[in-house]
């Protein structure tokens, strides 16, 4: 997106001006504006080149644009990418299975991403779609604190599709991990502290001079 149109080369007889604190100072001609401008030591920005006339505002613009950028740069940093993990079940899954096969759904959801699981029938298996209809009502049962349905159980060929969401966004899942490894450096640096004050101490009671 280019750039507006300030000061001199703002090339239109009259502008609709804005004061610097937003308020309406009117209509006027364009070279009143760049003097009331230098006046307040602010450029003249167009903000609104297709009005009739087209609307200019006082401001830094310096200042703008940097304030501009940060904002920007701001709601990058914040931009997180929706992630879709899968998971793929067996409708007779056996518990061992089952407990690794939640705990990655749990890891995944804690991680704030979302999880699409997956129940593959085989053979006769496809004439009994309950169980693996069970099957996800069970897991999204066992997860219900991490993650909610977003996607309800259906049909998709041999297969049945069900789509978690976790209930919390993947920023702030970042954040908590950021604050629990901040944690864990400063309990080991505390732990560590008082071991250092000890060596220290029997450092100085073995080297204290004998009695001449």
């Amino acid at each position: 997106m280019s750039e507006p149109r300030i000061n001199d080369r703002i090339r239109v007889p009259e502008v609709r001006l804005v004061g610097p604190n937003g308020e309406q100072v009117g209509i006027v001609r364009v070279e009143d504006a760049l003097r009331l401008a230098a006046e307040a030591d602010l450029d003249l920005v167009e903000v609104a080149p297709m009005a009739k006339p087209p609307v200019a505002k006082l401001m830094d613009f310096g200042k703008y644009k940097y304030e501009a950028a940060m904002k920007a740069r701001e709601a990058r940093k914040n931009q997180v990418n929706t992630v879709i993990k899968e998971i793929k079940l067996r409708p007779k899954i056996d518990s061992h299975d089952y407990g690794t096969k939640k705990g990655h759904v749990e890891r995944f959801l804690g991680a704030g991403d979302k999880v699409k699981v997956t129940i593959m029938f085989r053979g006769r298996e496809q004439s009994r779609p309950e169980l693996g209809f069970r099957l996800l009502q069970r897991l999204a049962e066992d997860v219900v604190e991490l993650g909610t349905v977003e996607s309800a159980p259906k049909q998709d060929g041999r297969n049945m599709v069900m789509v978690l969401a976790p209930t919390r966004k993947k920023s702030e899942a970042r954040a908590e991990a950021r604050r629990k490894k901040d944690e864990q450096k400063a309990a080991t640096a505390a732990a560590a502290a008082p071991a250092e004050s000890t060596e220290t101490t029997e450092a100085e009671t073995t080297e204290a001079p004998a009695e001449s």
